[in-house]
């Protein structure tokens, strides 16, 4: 029997196992798309999605100034999907809609505020935030400082011009003070769905493939280790067809994975030739990974516990709950000594509209992690064969 033959059999007997046994389709496919489905919905506003904030407006002016607040600054940024504006017939219905929570922040142009701003006095844009949304009372209070950083601009220029008072004309050719420009970039951040699909999916991995490799020790302890190394098979034919099942059952996993998201969750995943690159080499570094450990333990209980806590800080390391680098800092930096950081560095590289050559580099450090790690399970596989 050739070597090759010998691993092959090796493979289908284990694929036979693992199919037969429900937690290992658990582990593989359905937890990580129930998770990536639960935390899509619960954080779609806050990783890589748009918040969109709703502001009242009391306008009791109805002048010059009040008009260009209203075309120049809120408009755009409404077009934008960025706020939504309500009017307000009153200063109470104002101050009520924000104490009940139904906008972020309610924007109140005074009586004579285009007239104090002609004739150079004193006004203010008045900003009713809602105690329960700090972060959109916050960002009405810097449109209304930037509106107000514009006014001061032109009052000055007025002044310096010789007093003369500032009338409709020069407020309505002003710049707005807001601009929303759309550039596009080859680098994206994701959208929660396909961020916690990609996460998932690479984080579950590293459990998958648990289920090839470890399966030596069980062997080991079963006797029918003993058994097929007594054989004419070789120990390193016994090794790699342990190794072909790690590797199909986690390729599997992922690519079922990447489709199931992508139709049933809406998830973006790019160019597929570049996510089989990174569905490849992530599958090979968990791989490694795993082997490595489990070279380290005596017993298939040890090495699952072992390769559990493995998985779980590499995961939680290489940001696969939560995008590590709005975090920034140190540990950005260390998700980078990570496989997972650099697996879904290339999925934003590819929603960016890239080609298969965007992922290149994120290929080749996941595979120098592989190499490293692989290198040293190889060193001491005689310990993980030794009978």
């Amino acid at each position: 029997m050739t070597s090759t033959r010998a691993a092959l059999l090796i493979l289908g007997k284990d694929l036979r196992q693992r199919v037969r046994d429900r937690s290992a389709l658990l582990v593989a496919i359905v937890v990580p798309l129930v998770l990536a489905s639960i935390f899509g919905l619960i954080f779609h506003n806050a990783i890589g999605g748009r918040v969109t904030f709703t502001f009242g407006l009391v306008d009791q002016d109805h002048g010059a100034a009040a008009v260009a607040f209203r075309q120049q600054v809120l408009a755009p940024l409404e077009r934008n999907g960025l706020i939504t504006v309500v009017s307000e017939p009153t200063l109470a219905a104002g101050r009520h809609a924000a104490d009940s929570r139904k906008v972020s922040a309610t924007f109140v142009l005074p009586p004579g505020f285009s007239t104090a701003i002609g004739n150079g006095g004193q006004t203010a844009v008045t900003v009713i935030g809602s105690v329960d949304s700090s972060i959109g009372s916050a960002v009405a209070h810097s449109i209304a400082q930037s509106f107000g950083d514009r006014l001061d601009t032109i009052r000055i220029a007025a002044a310096a011009a010789g007093g003369t008072p500032v009338d409709r004309s020069q407020i309505a050719s002003a710049p707005p003070p807001i601009s929303v420009a759309d550039i596009s970039a080859r680098s994206r951040q994701l959208d929660a769905g396909t961020f916690y699909a990609a996460g998932m999916a690479v984080f579950f991995v590293f459990f998958t493939v648990q289920f090839g490799i470890s399966s030596i020790l069980e062997e080991r302890r079963d006797g029918t280790l003993a058994r097929m190394l007594v054989a004419p098979v070789r120990s390193s034919t016994v090794l790699g067809g342990k190794l072909l099942t790690s590797i199909v059952l986690g390729t599997a996993s992922m690519a079922v994975l990447a489709l199931a998201t992508h139709l049933l969750l809406g998830a973006h995943w790019g160019n597929p030739l570049g996510v089989g690159i990174l569905i490849v080499t992530g599958v090979l570094a968990a791989t490694c990974v795993m082997a490595l450990v489990a070279t380290l333990a005596r017993t298939p209980d040890q090495a699952g516990a072992w390769q559990s806590m493995v998985a779980l800080v590499l995961g939680m390391l290489g940001g696969t709950f939560f995008p590590l680098a709005q975090a920034g800092g140190v540990l950005a930096a260390l998700s980078l000594a990570t496989p997972q950081a650099w697996f879904l560095r290339g999925i934003e590289n590819l929603t960016g509209g890239a080609g298969p050559s965007a992922v290149f580099g994120p290929a080749a450090a996941i595979v120098a992690f592989a190499v490293v790690t692989g290198s040293i399970a190889f060193m001491r596989a005689g310990r993980l064969l030794a009978r």
